[in-house]
């Protein structure tokens, strides 16, 4: 699997202009260097998905939403459907972030649904799974991402599997300023696998891109992306300014 996949998580940061300048400078650089081998997705805020979108056209790069709701539509004030996202453009979406779990006690059985959701409604669901540092401490890492993807999987069948990338994210490095080590990334990335061959098949483990998140810098990129067994990076901070965000792609080769 050569072609990585890089994600860039804005989270709560970014207007509708800064949105916009971001992506008109990403979109000069791929412009100059010809494209990338890789496959980039932009998670901006929900307000600056179709600018964005707007901006990228032609680029390759794509669009992906940071939340979905588990509902198709009804009575259900602040919150975004799928077919919103789409309608947006987007082709992405991430669910279980460890932030969405700790300040909005997000369930694994919540982001199952919206697992589920995703996939029925054409979006690919970026599921991400991590220990806390009481739980790294407690050295119990393997048993709470066994649970994360037997829970978050649930129903999902194997013909839809392929549309899901998993996403590495020890919640005790996510912003933190720490990172795991390439060895532990590795270890939780082969761990993963064989939990997907037991659920679903050895081509299913060998063929799902699962990246890492979680305190990625240009600085330690290089290390982190050097396994081949970890296919990209969900980017976080770094992936505010264009300049560190291409750096950090660059260096996975």
């Amino acid at each position: 699997m050569n072609k990585k996949l890089f994600i860039a998580n804005w989270k709560m940061n970014k207007g509708l202009v800064q949105s916009q300048q971001f992506a008109e400078e990403l979109k000069a650089h791929f412009e100059k260097h010809k494209g990338t081998t890789d496959e980039i997705v932009l998670c901006p805020p929900f307000t600056s998905l179709e600018a964005v979108h707007r901006k990228l056209n032609g680029t390759g790069v794509k669009l992906g939403a940071q939340n979905v709701y588990y509902e198709s539509s009804g009575a259900y004030t602040g919150e975004i459907s799928c077919g919103m996202l789409k309608s947006c453009g987007c082709e992405y979406v991430i669910t279980g972030h460890s932030e969405r779990r700790r300040y909005f006690n997000e369930t694994n059985a919540i982001v199952n649904k919206k697992v589920l959701i995703a996939l029925d409604e054409g979006l690919k669901p970026i599921l991400c799974i991590g220990e806390t540092l009481q739980e790294h401490d407690d050295k119990i890492t393997e048993a709470v991402i066994d649970e994360q993807l037997t829970s978050c999987l649930l129903h999902v069948n194997i013909e839809d599997i392929p549309n899901v990338v998993i996403a590495y994210e020890p919640v005790w490095a996510i912003g933190t300023g720490k990172n795991a080590t390439a060895h532990q990334a590795e270890s939780v990335h082969n761990f993963t696998r064989k939990k997907l061959k037991k659920l679903y098949s050895e081509e299913i483990s060998l063929n799902t891109r699962i990246i890492y998140g979680g305190s990625i810098t240009p600085e330690n990129a290089k290390e982190l992306f050097a396994p081949q067994t970890i296919n990209g990076g969900l980017v976080g901070g770094a992936s505010l300014e264009v300049e560190s965000f291409i750096e950090i792609i660059n260096s996975a080769h």
